[in-house]
């Protein structure tokens, strides 16, 4: 689950867009549709569509390609996607905003929230939850492992199958830790420590976790086209792409020409990492009211900008709590995140001035570094 974009310390006040300024209007960057496009050509991303903003408000929707390759059907404006990793900057807004009502610190250790709950075994035997803060959950420097030992095969043996939180702690707990806790120059992305802090944000909050991030987030700044999926639910609400990832042979390998529809599938296994669903256009309405003040007071978005080496990133990017900095190719420098969930890639960010892009592909495993290179020219574009 890969990730994209957030950084500096000063908030920076962004007009909020009201429903007439969000409506989506018809003028549409030549140059952006044909690199959208460019994407899809070659049909291993079947299905691109994206959302920009821009600094006055406008919101243009994007598309190309199909949504379905058996039908041959057109991808939909504004369709749902799974937005996977992004769900992290939700998870730490809320998080955040308990640190804002004074009931967690972030340094905290998270044994003050889950007594005796973090213990490793086996391999994981020295991952203690005494020894582990809050602050280094969310910027991915716990050393908590970054495997994800319930899916060794990939999602399609497990697709049906329902993971519950604690179920994939346990499993993560078992599994030796990719260094110390806070040790000097040390990051390492891990989805079990956002697992993590989605129990600790349930027990803070005495509600379930998705009705912590619906309350506090979702129906806060009217977020219409974003949910966090309950049990058992492997649908995509309509309209929507569908998702594909390329078949693999006995040595792992990707089987060229080929995709297997993954619209359907249980997300259980991502948890409070990687669950949510989402519009491209929502996604950008969550950046703006993030950025806007919204959502955390100051000193909690301050927070969630200050960064940490993220050895892996490309050139220019660091990690925050939940989000990340990224320089642009203009000089610009972008918030927000970006996710990798099976059957989708996202990305999205938000600038300064408040231009926020979001967009999704329909192949995880296809076209990452062309995206990437897309998704920044979108953010420098001045239309």
């Amino acid at each position: 689950m890969a990730a994209v974009a957030v950084a500096g310390l000063a908030v920076t006040q962004v007009a909020s867009a009201g429903a007439s300024e969000e409506r989506s209007r018809p003028v549409h960057d030549k140059t952006l549709q044909a690199g959208l496009e460019e994407l899809v050509r070659d049909g291993s991303l079947p299905g691109a569509l994206m959302s920009v903003r821009n600094r006055e408000g406008r919101v243009t929707n994007y598309t190309a390609g199909v949504g379905d390759i058996r039908t041959r059907s057109k991808v939909p404006s504004d369709g749902y996607v799974r937005i996977a990793s992004n769900t992290k900057m939700f998870t730490a807004v809320a998080i955040l905003q308990l640190v804002d009502d004074g009931r967690i610190a972030l340094d905290d250790p998270v044994e003050k929230f889950l007594p005796g709950v973090v213990r490793g075994t086996g391999d994981g035997a020295t991952v203690d939850g005494r020894n582990i803060t809050i602050r280094q959950l969310l910027n991915h420097t716990s050393g908590m492992t970054s495997a994800m030992p319930l899916m060794p095969k990939g999602i399609l043996p497990i697709k049906d199958r329902y993971f519950d939180a604690r179920e994939l702690l346990d499993a993560a707990l078992t599994q030796a830790p990719t260094f110390a806790p806070g040790q000097e120059r040390t990051w390492s992305y891990s989805n079990a420590g956002y697992v993590l802090l989605g129990l600790v944000a349930q027990q803070v909050a005495g509600r379930p976790f998705a009705e912590v991030v619906t309350d506090r987030i979702i129906n806060r700044i009217g977020l219409r086209e974003t949910y966090y999926p309950g049990p058992g639910d492997r649908d995509i609400r309509a309209p929507h792409p569908r998702g594909y990832l390329p078949p693999k042979d006995d040595k792992g390998e990707i089987i060229a020409g080929e995709l297997i529809d993954i619209t359907r599938f249980d997300p259980s296994i991502a948890g409070a990492a990687g669950k949510m669903i989402a519009t491209p256009s929502d996604v950008n309405k969550f950046l703006v009211a993030l950025q806007d003040g919204r959502l955390l007071k100051p000193g909690g978005l301050a927070e969630m900008r200050r960064t940490v080496a993220a050895p892996g990133f490309p050139e220019g990017w660091r990690y925050g709590l939940g989000t990340i900095e990224m320089k642009l190719s203009c000089g610009i420098t972008a918030y927000g995140h970006g996710g990798d969930a099976d059957g989708f890639q996202t990305r999205a960010a938000i600038t300064p001035d408040g231009r926020a892009v979001t967009v999704a592909v329909t192949n995880d495993e296809a076209g990452r570094a062309e995206v990437l290179t897309f998704f920044d020219k979108a953010l420098c574009a001045t239309k």
